[in-house]
């Protein structure tokens, strides 16, 4: 053997050495990164089921310090020992009370304070401001109204995985069972504890039910698109994965009150995690997919599709991110904690689809693309523009008539956009945010039969001690106030406290209803005539305020969304034109989904009106959502166009990238559409804004609209960049042949 031929062999054997430690490297550095993400998911996963106990549902807790009502809360509170959370339970018997039911009530109010909790060792007494005494009578005599008074503090503490506020009312209906129904009365626990109750009855499906309705119908949507058992599951572990590492740092931030959460929330944060992750995902499979026709090394394929796809992932994470990061601009606490709590939920989803999803795909190599697997054959996506497949067919039609294409679809969004303004977002009560008939809902209108609808939620009204009988006379010449007095009980002289008196108002509408939000409105004008320092607070009054601060936040946040959405678009795309063209794209699908909802709620589904929040949610999830789309179509647009020319790119992104954008965005929109699982008004209506919205983005806006404008001004799109300012000799042969 030569010289020569022992180098050689020497050399290849080095080779294959070096090999051999490649491949143990690269074998040790994939366990490791599985072995940390089963770490992390087995911390993380439980404090995913309880986030409930850290939740926090009153409006009050959510006002700002500035609020009128807010104030006027903690002026009140000084004249009682504790805040109070009250209970109404409604006695009825619709022929005429008799003269037993009388003892018979009693007995049942005697024996409230030792009321048993499900969960042994605790009872309602415990939580009690004050036992109650006796119970009013109606005019009509047929109903009695008993109030039981929680302290507000204690009742917002947890009891395993459970509430004071929801064990009370289940304790009041038990006795109420046991001890009037038998003898023909009927028995309701309303007001504004057994509402609260029936919200965490309601919201009591979040932890277990929507996650597991959101992950089957992503389990089902993925299993069709991809044609493979183990691709889901893996998809699904990724999503779950990250709502894992977002729990791990939400629970401590709203366990130590940093961030506000509260059911909806909650509820939003597991569909954006598992919208958003399953995104992300399937944008790398696709791209991972793509390039295994390419290269026979996994490691290679993976190489080129994480670095293709890991700038639009990022890019349209840090849009949602920063959007979500807006709503610390509201003046509401319920929404400034959606903020954080929703952008930590991205951050999750972003790390696992970056990080644990392409460690499992170069774990399973081709065989997880079972039993479709990918070979190398060097087939092209972009070989079918114009020919075969749907996308392809599509990217002709938009390349043959692009003027045509983008003017109809923009002139059916601005038909669907001129019903928007008939959308009712100017507040509803609380009995009508129920969707399924509760008992908290019924005895409200039981209780509004028998009683001044505003019983027992009177508004609260602080005077200085001196023009304490002014501002009385001032309250009972207001149009809807049923009665008036000072102090905190009829006939007792008014206690005062730092030169104030206290006086409380009852009202003839009910108490939650936007005609009591205009009763305050007209006393706040009035009692302002007696003295500035004339404070109106209450319930009442607190729904009033939260109206009025949801109104402004939608001016507030909604051009501050546009304009971090603008700046990311910018960075990305280094152009103005395209930004500018994807926002205005994405305004108008918002404005026509806004109209498409206003015409389906109001005469198809017949809901009273929709929460004055609901525009703003609506907006911030799909123009931070909606635009990722076109983010995903753009970035790959301007990838081809660097090699091919603006023109010939955008046909051949719209081939490329049209299917799995699709399958994105069906997949984000069921994902929301299981928020309708929750019989909560606001979620439902949610849920149909952003799934019909995000379809609407990806069928017409991303589809049609934005590529076939792009393709009509052509290299323009860029401007100011280099690119826009160079085409290639396709684009010059069709600028030379156009009439």
């Amino acid at each position: 053997m030569t010289r020569q031929n022992i180098a050689a062999e020497q050399e290849v054997a080095e080779r294959s050495k070096a090999g051999g430690r490649t491949r143990m490297t690269r074998a040790l550095a994939l366990i490791l990164v599985l072995l940390v993400w089963f770490g992390l998911a087995a911390v993380g996963g439980p404090l995913v089921g309880r986030l409930s106990e850290v939740q926090k549902n009153d409006n009050a807790s959510f006002l700002p310090k500035s609020a009128e009502s807010t104030e006027v809360g903690k002026l009140a509170a000084k004249f009682s020992s504790a805040n109070t959370l009250p209970y109404f339970v409604v006695v009825e018997r619709q022929s005429g009370l008799k003269t037993s039911d009388a003892g018979a009530v009693k007995d049942f109010i005697t024996g409230i304070p030792s009321l048993p909790f499900d969960i042994k060792g605790y009872s309602l007494g415990t939580y009690l401001a004050a036992p109650p005494t006796a119970a009013i009578p109606s005019q009509d005599g047929k109903a009695l109204l008993v109030p039981v008074l929680l302290n507000s503090k204690k009742a917002s503490e947890t009891i395993g995985t459970s509430s004071p506020l929801f064990e009370g009312a289940k304790a009041l209906r038990a006795s109420a069972t046991r001890t009037l129904t038998r003898s023909g009365l009927v028995v309701y626990v309303t007001g504004p504890g057994g509402v609260l109750a029936d919200f965490v009855t309601a919201f009591g499906g979040i932890d277990g039910i929507l996650l597991f309705v959101a992950l089957g119908v992503v389990f089902f949507i993925l299993l069709v698109v991809y044609r493979s058992p183990i691709l889901p599951i893996t998809v699904l572990f990724t999503a779950t994965f990250g709502l894992a590492i977002a729990a791990m740092v939400i629970y401590p931030l709203a366990k130590n009150d940093i961030i506000g959460l509260n059911g909806q929330s909650q509820g939003i944060l597991s569909i954006l995690v598992v919208g958003a992750a399953t995104d992300y995902s399937l944008l790398l499979v696709s791209r991972y997919r793509e390039e295994l026709h390419e290269h026979p090394s996994k490691w290679v394929a993976m190489r080129v599709a994480w670095r293709a796809a890991v700038e639009p992932i990022a890019a349209s994470a840090a849009t949602v991110i920063l959007g979500l990061l807006c709503l610390l601009l509201s003046q509401l606490g319920s929404t400034r904690g959606l903020g954080p709590i929703g952008a930590l939920g991205i951050a999750g989803a972003l790390v696992a689809s970056l990080t644990f999803l392409p460690a499992v795909l170069l774990l399973f190599g081709r065989r997880i693309f079972w039993p479709i697997v990918p070979r190398v054959d060097h087939v092209h996506a972009e070989d079918s523009v114009g020919r075969r497949g749907l996308w392809g067919r599509v990217a002709g039609i938009v390349g043959r008539h692009p003027r045509r294409t983008w003017v109809l679809a923009l002139v059916a969004l601005l038909a669907c956009a001129a019903f928007a303004p008939t959308l009712k977002a100017g507040g509803v009560t609380q009995s009508q945010l129920f969707l399924n008939k509760v008992e908290s809902v019924t005895g409200q209108e039981v209780l509004a039969r028998h009683f001044p609808a505003g019983s027992g939620s009177p508004v609260q009204i602080i005077a200085a001690q001196a023009k304490a009988e002014q501002a009385l006379t001032a309250v009972k010449s207001v149009g809807g106030v049923a009665s008036a007095f000072m102090g905190q009980t009829p006939g007792v002289p008014p206690k005062v406290v730092d030169g104030n008196v206290l006086i409380q108002a009852t009202l003839t509408p009910a108490a939650d209803s936007p005609a009591a939000e205009g009763v305050v409105e007209r006393l706040r004008d009035r009692l302002d005539q007696v003295g500035p320092d004339v404070l109106v607070g209450g319930s009442t009054a607190i729904n009033l305020d939260v109206r009025q601060a949801s109104e402004r936040d939608l001016r507030v946040i909604i051009p501050a969304i546009l304009a971090v959405v603008f700046l990311v678009l910018m960075l990305l795309l280094r152009a103005l034109v395209a930004p500018l063209v994807l926002v205005v794209a994405n305004v108008i699908s918002f404005a026509a989904t806004l109209g498409v909802a206003a015409v389906v709620f109001n005469h198809v589904f017949g809901f009273p009106g929709s929460d004055p929040a609901t525009p703003l949610y609506a907006f911030v999830f799909l123009v931070a959502l909606g635009i990722d789309y076109s983010i995903f179509l753009m970035t790959r647009v301007r990838e081809e166009a660097r090699e091919r020319g603006t023109r010939p790119g955008i046909l051949v992104g719209l081939a490329v990238t049209g299917g799995v954008i699709t399958s994105a965005g069906i997949v984000l929109a069921a994902t929301f559409s299981a928020l309708s699982v929750i019989p909560i008004l606001f979620l439902v209506q949610i849920a149909f804004i952003v799934a019909f919205g995000v379809l609407l983005d990806t069928l017409v806006v991303r589809s049609l609209l934005v590529p076939a404008f792009a393709h009509d001004i052509g290299a323009r799109i860029w401007w100011p960049s280099r690119l826009g300012q160079q085409s290639s000799p396709l684009e010059d042969v069709e600028q030379s042949t156009s009439p």
